[in-house]
C-alpha cells in the first residue's frame, strides 16, 4: 500500500455537483499504453496493481450526452406485439428475442402475489419503502426488473442515481470523496419525515455508500441489505477489502482501464471495464439483452471514493440490522470473498442466490425479489 498511497496522495479539488453539467469527454489510458516516461509508467503499474483488486464493473459508453435512463423498460417489441399480430391474422407471430433464455428452476417465473403471503399487507410492515443503490459504474436503470416486481407487490421503491452515475450529469472525474459520490442518497434520507424509515439495498460499491448513509442516518434505516456488495469494517476502504480479490484467471487485470483526466503524472480519476469483457466478468449468467443494456449505459467509477476509509461506529452503523445476499456464480466478487466479509463483519443473516452472477437483478430477478420480500417481512427485533 505504501507505493500506491504515494502515487495517489494528491487529491482532486473538491467540487460540489452543479444541478446541470454537460458530460465530459475524457481520455482513458490502457495498461501498457504509449509514452509518458518511466515515472508515468511506474504510476500506471502501481495504480493498476492496487486497483486490479477492485470489482466495480464500469464502462464509459456515453459518447457525449444522453442518459442511462431510469425507471422500468418495456419488453422487447417481438414479445409485446406478437399477440396483437396473431389476433389481426397478419401471419405468424414475431419470434421471441434470441436473448430470451429458458427459465431455470432456481429462478421460477412467479407472479408477485405468489411471492408474498396472501394475507400480507405491506402497509403493516415496519416500512414498505425500499431504496435501491446501484454499484460502481451502474445506475438506477439496472434495477428495472426489481422495481417493477417490488411495486407490483405493494412496496414503494426509490432507485437512486449516485453522483456521476446513470442520468446524473456530473463529471465522474471530478468526484473527490465518498461524501460527494453518495450525496443523492444522503439528500434523500435527509428529506424523510421524522418517523419514516427505509430499507437500503446496496449492490457492489453501493455497499460502501449505504454503510456511509447508515452512519449518518441510523434512525432512518430499518434494515440494510448488502447484495454481493462491499460490507466494510470501521477504518477500511473499498480498496482495502478488494485487495483480497486475486483474479487468478487474469480477466479483471485485462479488463481494467484507468482514466487520467489530470494527466498521467497524477493518480487515476476513474476506472472503466473493457466493453468486450463485461459479460465474462459481470454478466456471465445474465440474458444477452441485459448485457447489451449495460454495455451502452454503464459509466466510469470515480477512483477517489474507492480509496476512502470509512468511519463506522457501533452506536450508529452498528445499530442498523444488516443482511448479506451472496451470489454463487459471481466472477467479480467471488463467493469466497463475500463469505470472508461476512466472517469479518457478521450480519444478522446471510441469504444466497444460487446460480446468480454479479448482477442478480438481471440473472435472477425473481429469486432476488423473493429474497428482498423475505427480508422486508422479518419483524422488528424486540428490545430486551
Amino acid at each position: 500500500m505504501g507505493s500506491l498511497m504515494s502515487c495517489i496522495s494528491g487529491q482532486a479539488p473538491s467540487a460540489s455537483p452543479p444541478p446541470v453539467a454537460k458530460r465530459r469527454s475524457s481520455v482513458s489510458s490502457r495498461r501498457g499504453g504509449g509514452g509518458g516516461g518511466a515515472k508515468a509508467v511506474a504510476i500506471d503499474e502501481e495504480a493498476l496493481a492496487a486497483a486490479a483488486a477492485l470489482v466495480l464493473g464500469q464502462r464509459s459508453s456515453f459518447g457525449g450526452g444522453g442518459g442511462g435512463g431510469g425507471g422500468a423498460f418495456e419488453r422487447s417489441a417481438s414479445v409485446r406485439y406478437a399477440a396483437r399480430r396473431q389476433q389481426q391474422q397478419q401471419g405468424p407471430p414475431l419470434p421471441r428475442s434470441s436473448s430470451t433464455r429458458p427459465r431455470s428452476l432456481a429462478d421460477p417465473e412467479l407472479h408477485p402475489q405468489q411471492l408474498l403471503a396472501k394475507d400480507l399487507n405491506t402497509k403493516d410492515l415496519e416500512t414498505n419503502i425500499i431504496v435501491l443503490v446501484h454499484g460502481g459504474g451502474f445506475g438506477a436503470w439496472c434495477w428495472y426488473k426489481t422495481i417493477a416486481l417490488l411495486e407490483d407487490s405493494g412496496f414503494r421503491v426509490n432507485a437512486i442515481d449516485l453522483t456521476g452515475s446513470g442520468i446524473h450529469s456530473y463529471d465522474t472525474n471530478k468526484i473527490s470523496s465518498l461524501t460527494q459520490y453518495a450525496e443523492p442518497l444522503t439528500s434523500y434520507l435527509k428529506s424523510l419525515g421524522d418517523n419514516e424509515k427505509v430499507i437500503l439495498v446496496g449492490h457492489d460499491f453501493g455497499g460502501a455508500c449505504i454503510s456511509y448513509a447508515m452512519e449518518m442516518f441510523p434512525s432512518k434505516v430499518a434494515k440494510a441489505v448488502f447484495l454481493c456488495a462491499a460490507m466494510l469494517k470501521n477504518g477500511h476502504s473499498t480498496l482495502d477489502m478488494f485487495q483480497q480479490q486475486m483474479d487468478t484467471n487474469g480477466t479483471l487485470q485485462r479488463a481494467q482501464e484507468f482514466v487520467y483526466s489530470n494527466g498521467k503524472e497524477q493518480p487515476p480519476t476513474a476506472i472503466n471495464i473493457e466493453k468486450s469483457l463485461l459479460k465474462d466478468l459481470l454478466f456471465n449468467q445474465s440474458p444477452s439483452k441485459d448485457v447489451s443494456l449495460a454495455s451502452v449505459s454503464m459509466r466510469p467509477i470515480p477512483f477517489a471514493p474507492v480509496l476512502e476509509k470509512l468511519v463506522l461506529t457501533e452506536e450508529k452503523y452498528g445499530s442498523v440490522r444488516r443482511f448479506y445476499v451472496e451470489t454463487t456464480e459471481d466472477n467479480a466478487i467471488p463467493l469466497h470473498l463475500q463469505q470472508g466479509m461476512c466472517d469479518m463483519n457478521p450480519p444478522e443473516k446471510v441469504l444466497r442466490l444460487k446460480g446468480s452472477d454479479h448482477a442478480p437483478f438481471f440473472s435472477k430477478p425473481q429469486a432476488l425479489h423473493k429474497t428482498l420480500v423475505e427480508i422486508a417481512t422479518m419483524p422488528p427485533v424486540k428490545a430486551s
